[in-house]
C-alpha cells in the first residue's frame, strides 16, 4: 500500500461542508464516488482541514492509501476531473511518505475572507456584500490584537469535540484589494467557525457599533453568545495548508 496526497479546490456553496456526513453531499463524498467509479475500489480519504457548509477552498488536501500502480494514480487527475461536478477540481496528486498525515502534519492553514461593497453579479455567492462604510484601520487594529491571543473560546461553535481552544496566529490583517476588501488570517489551527466570527465580530468596529476596548473583552470573555458568526460561509475561503517538505516521499 502506497500513500498519496490531493491537493484540490473547489466551491462550496452546493456542499454540506467537507467532511462526510450520512445523507448529505459532501466534498468528500463526491471525491471518494469519483476515484471509486475510475479505480473500481472503494477509496477512503482523509482531510486536512474541515470546512462548513458553503465554504470554499482554493488549496484543500487528502490523503489516501491504495495498492494500485503508482504511475496511474499519479496520472488520474484528468480522468478524475471529469468524473467530478464542475465545482470541484483536482489540482494534483503526489505520493508522500507511508506516515505522512494530511491533517496532524499541516504547520499552518491560511484563510481569506472576500468582502465587497458595490453590487457586482461576479461575485455573487463568491463573496459577502456589504453595502456599509467601514473603517479599515480600525479593523486593521483589531486583527492585530488577535496575533496576541491564544484561547479562542469565544470564536469556536458550541458543541465542538476539541480538548482546548488554543490556536497559535501568525498573521491577521484586512486589505483592499481591486474592488473587495479582504481578511486574511494564517494559524497553526483553526476552531469550528472560528475565521466566520472573528470576520462577524470585528465587522462590528468597522461600522462603529463595537470599540477596540469592548472586543478585548469579547475576546476574553469566552462566551460564544458574545461574538458574531452571522456572515455567510461563501465569503470564506481556505487559501493555502502548508507543509513540511518531509512529507514528501524520497
Amino acid at each position: 500500500m502506497a500513500r498519496y496526497f490531493i491537493k484540490l479546490s473547489y466551491l462550496g456553496a452546493r456542499y454540506s461542508g467537507f467532511q462526510i456526513q450520512d445523507n448529505a453531499i459532501t466534498i468528500q463524498s463526491e471525491v471518494e464516488k469519483a476515484l471509486g467509479i475510475y479505480f473500481r475500489t472503494k477509496i477512503e480519504l482523509t482531510g486536512s482541514s474541515r470546512t462548513d457548509a458553503g465554504v470554499n477552498a482554493h488549496n484543500n488536501y487528502f490523503h489516501f492509501d491504495v495498492d494500485i500502480e503508482e504511475e496511474k494514480v499519479l496520472n488520474c487527475g484528468y480522468h478524475i476531473n471529469a468524473i467530478l461536478p464542475d465545482d470541484i477540481s483536482i489540482k494534483q496528486i503526489f505520493r508522500v511518505k507511508d506516515n505522512a498525515h494530511c491533517r496532524f502534519d499541516a504547520i499552518s492553514r491560511t484563510y481569506k475572507y472576500i468582502i465587497y461593497k458595490h453590487k457586482d453579479p461576479f461575485l455573487q455567492n463568491r463573496g459577502y456584500y456589504y453595502p456599509y462604510s467601514l473603517n479599515i484601520e480600525l479593523l486593521n487594529k483589531a486583527a492585530s490584537l488577535i496575533k496576541e491571543q491564544t484561547d479562542f473560546a469565544t470564536f469556536s461553535k458550541k458543541h465542538v469535540q476539541v480538548h482546548n481552544f488554543r490556536c497559535e496566529i501568525m498573521e491577521s490583517r484586512w486589505y483592499e484589494e481591486d474592488d473587495s476588501l479582504i481578511y486574511e488570517v494564517t494559524g497553526n489551527r483553526f476552531l469550528r467557525g472560528m475565521v466566520r466570527g472573528l470576520v462577524g465580530t470585528m465587522l462590528k468596529i468597522g461600522v462603529g457599533k463595537m470599540s477596540l476596548q469592548d472586543f478585548v473583552g469579547v475576546v476574553d470573555g469566552k462566551d460564544q453568545t458574545k461574538a458574531d458568526f452571522s456572515v455567510p460561509g461563501y465569503g470564506l475561503y481556505l487559501a493555502e495548508v502548508k507543509y513540511d517538505g518531509e512529507i514528501h516521499e524520497k
